[in-house]
């Protein structure tokens, strides 16, 4: 008679099987953020308009996911699943701009991290759902969460302005940014209010709320990445007119009277920035059960912007910026929290999924 596995080694080969998804899913996320890095660097030293940029990677990115996955075949799409796909293309639109706006004005780390501002929504899903038990953890959570923003804000995680200089923990860091970068730079980054935060804040917001219709209106796959490719297209349409506009008002001024070529700053946004980190993330939502707002998804990129921060000799104090993302983790983990024991196997890794799961079908 055979006896039965134990648990340990059911759970070992698992995560063995799941390493070469983790490590997909680690180099994902280091060539968006390369990408983000990329073109805040290109915005900078150019002074182009933010929504002309955007449109330029938006237009290309769509007629390469209409390529792909050819929505036009295949099963026929419903008015219930094309509507709301358009729809959140307006969402998708909305967050491009406000984020393009807050990495251009807030630079690469306080955008990156307050696209996790998303964890909001195990707020507002305790508040509507009535579980008063969890609110109070939740509150707290969103607490956490603020104080790293106005930490990020009042430019913690900087090397000239984080209170870590005074122990002298960043003086490695000055050292590493040679002379010729600080008299190239041409906009350093400088403390913030929480009010310049709010931007990038409801851009993660808009991030993680496109993401959860994404979810409600398809949950398979195949159909998923066919709507997207909607969301996609339509948020080009809509952000044509704001390129337009900025290219018009533009043309009158010298900074932004043209839109200055750069393969890398466009061709890594486009392939990394738009296509690879979706397929990337569908990837660790269905195998890895990762969604974006997540603790587990912050330690990721945030490793990542370590070495990009160090790579590009930014203006970066680590201690800082590692107390600003403990904070945010701990934040996110409160705000997300849930009743395990109730759920049993059921795991909720983020809000996300708490409001994907509670909410009712979208209205067609």
């Amino acid at each position: 008679m055979m006896s039965p596995k134990p648990i340990g080694d059911d759970r070992g080969s698992a995560n063995f099987r799941h390493t070469p998804l983790q490590i997909i899913h680690v180099i994902g996320n280091f060539l968006r953020i390369w990408s983000v890095y990329s073109m805040y660097r290109y915005l900078i030293q150019t002074g182009s308009s933010v929504g002309l940029f955007i449109f330029c990677c938006l237009l290309p990115s769509s007629l390469l996911f209409l390529a792909m996955q050819k929505p036009w075949k295949g099963r026929p799409l419903s008015n219930q699943q094309v509507v709301p796909s358009i729809i959140n293309g307006v969402i998708t639109a909305l967050y491009f701009s406000m984020w393009g706006k807050g990495l251009k004005s807030c630079g690469p780390v306080r955008t990156i991290l307050a696209e996790y501002a998303g964890a909001v929504l195990g707020v507002l899903s305790a508040a509507l759902y009535g579980q008063g038990k969890h609110l109070w953890k939740k509150v707290g959570g969103l607490v956490a969460m603020m104080l790293s923003f106005y930490l990020l804000s009042r430019g913690w995680a900087m090397g000239t302005h984080s209170p870590f200089d005074i122990l002298g923990c960043s003086k490695l860091n000055l050292k590493l940014r040679s002379k010729e970068n600080l008299d190239a730079e041409a906009h350093p980054e400088e403390i913030l209010g929480m009010k310049d935060m709010i931007v990038p804040i409801i851009a993660g917001i808009l991030s993680a709320l496109r993401r959860v219709i994404a979810r409600r209106v398809s949950l398979k796959n195949q159909l998923k990445r066919r709507l997207h490719a909607i969301t996609i297209t339509s948020a080009t349409c809509f952000l044509f007119p704001v390129a337009m506009w900025d290219f018009i008002t533009g043309s009158t001024s010298d900074s932004t009277s043209q839109l200055p070529f750069s393969a890398w700053a466009f061709g890594s946004f486009i392939l990394f920035g738009v296509i690879l980190v979706f397929y990337v993330d569908s990837i660790a939502e269905e195998r890895l059960h990762m969604v974006f707002s997540s603790p587990r998804h912050l330690m990721v990129a945030g490793g990542c912007m370590i070495i990009l921060e160090i790579f590009y000799q930014m203006d970066f104090s680590l201690p800082g910026y590692l107390l600003c993302c403990i904070i945010l983790g701990f934040g996110i983990y409160e705000a997300t929290a849930l009743e395990r024991s109730k759920k049993g196997t059921q795991h909720f890794d983020s809000s996300e999924e708490m409001l994907d799961d509670m909410k009712s079908p979208l209205p067609s």
